[in-house]
């Protein structure tokens, strides 16, 4: 059977049939198999079917059971605020996912996600707009900076932050935190700690008056709250304070890619962003028709955001077992450590997405790579190919191909 394209899968669905994947029955050789045309008579949501063909018509070569590797931000409860919103993908909605969690965060223009910290290390990219972030180190230093599209930060575990919509129209931003049961409600709040200190240990500390702590605010209402647009980043210069050592920000657009025939890819470790400890990552742009190619990963799980595009994704899990999931923007995906795997651009624009990792640095094995540094025998006597698939592999690593 012909793999159904999108196009024609929601043709099929609106009729009100479905196309099954064509399978071979083992235990019952007399039963036949259900062809591709076969109907689905029974409840189904034909949009959701048509999103995922490659889990409704599964390439022939799909075997096994694996976990689900794949969830979308589009279906994460948001949380409202007067200054923004936020949305979570962790463990609990993606149960393989126990390396990495997931925030999508949107300030408004002046929003602020109030000062805080985490018993993880944040990760941030910025998806869209501006904000300014501010952190204060271990040794009495303070950081703030003013970054756009396609730049990151990390703050350490225990590092004290906040986040705040610049003008026009604020911001938006994946958080990555380097432990899969991170919970948004585990965050260290500054107005929920004020909330449970006895007033008189208050004053005591700060050296004013009980009166003064009388009407604070609700930890409810400063989660992410509505503030004026902040001034230049001149005039919000702590006087007398010495400015930290360390830098929590990184314009991860402005280095120079790895260029390859099928796309580019940009990798920022703790070789290149040094205070980025516990998260390593890459941006992959896939040209139409392109291929992240045939490789695994010897550090970690895989951890993926997808920024643009639609693409799908087979992954091969040892002892026969493969499965294949179709991704688009908005959408999570996990590949289980050292689970070889492919990214394919199904879509007619490109495809980016972030591969994140719970390391300090970042690695591949390129299955092309691999068997090219090989004796050349050894490979042949495993696969049994000719010679002209041994003349085209290749010393040079090659991440995205066409």
């Amino acid at each position: 059977m012909s793999k159904l394209t999108r196009r024609s899968f929601m043709a099929f669905a609106a009729g009100g049939t479905v196309a099954l994947a064509a399978g071979q029955v083992h235990a019952h050789d007399s039963i036949q198999s259900f062809s591709g045309a076969g109907r689905d008579p029974g409840p189904h949501d034909p949009i959701r079917e048509a999103e995922n063909p490659d889990i409704v018509n599964p390439p022939p070569t799909d075997s096994g059971t694996l976990p689900n590797l794949r969830f979308s931000f589009s279906d994460a409860h948001v949380r409202k605020s007067s200054g923004g919103w936020t949305r979570q993908v962790t463990q609990r909605e993606l149960g393989v996912s126990t390396t990495i969690a997931g925030v999508d965060m949107r300030l408004n223009a002046g929003g602020i996600r109030e000062l805080h910290w985490h018993k993880e290390g944040e990760w941030a990219y910025m998806t869209y707009g501006n904000a300014r972030v501010t952190a204060f180190d271990t040794d009495g230093t303070w950081f703030v900076d003013d970054i756009g599209a396609g730049d990151l930060w990390y703050f350490p575990p225990g590092i004290p932050h906040s986040i705040q919509g610049l003008g026009p129209d604020g911001c938006e931003f994946l958080l990555a935190f380097d432990d899969g049961g991170f919970d948004e409600d585990s965050t260290f709040l500054l107005s929920d700690w004020f909330k449970h200190i006895p007033p008189e240990i208050l004053a005591k500390n700060f050296k004013v008056p009980v009166s003064t702590f009388a009407k604070l605010p609700s930890p409810e209402d400063e989660y992410i709250f509505a503030a004026p647009v902040p001034g230049s980043l001149s005039s919000v210069a702590v006087k007398g304070a010495a400015q930290a050592k360390r830098t929590f920000t990184h314009h991860m657009l402005a280095q120079e890619p790895i260029k390859a025939p099928g796309g580019t890819v940009r990798i920022t470790d703790s070789s290149t962003f040094k205070v980025s400890k516990t998260i390593a990552a890459a941006l992959v742009e896939i040209e139409p028709g392109g291929l992240r190619e045939l490789h695994w990963h010897p550090n970690n799980d895989e951890w993926q955001y997808y920024l643009e595009g639609e693409g799908r994704m087979g992954v091969f899990a040892s002892s026969g077992q493969a499965r294949t999931f179709d991704y688009r923007a908005g959408d999570v995906g996990y590949v289980p450590f050292a689970m070889g795997h492919y990214v394919e651009n199904t879509g007619k624009g490109p495809l980016r997405f972030l591969e994140l990792f719970k390391s300090d640095y970042y690695a591949d094995i390129s299955l092309n790579q691999w068997l090219a540094g090989t004796p050349r025998d050894l490979v042949k006597e495993h696969l049994q190919l000719d010679d002209a698939f041994m003349d085209a592999l290749s010393l040079q690593k090659n991440p995205v191909v066409k």
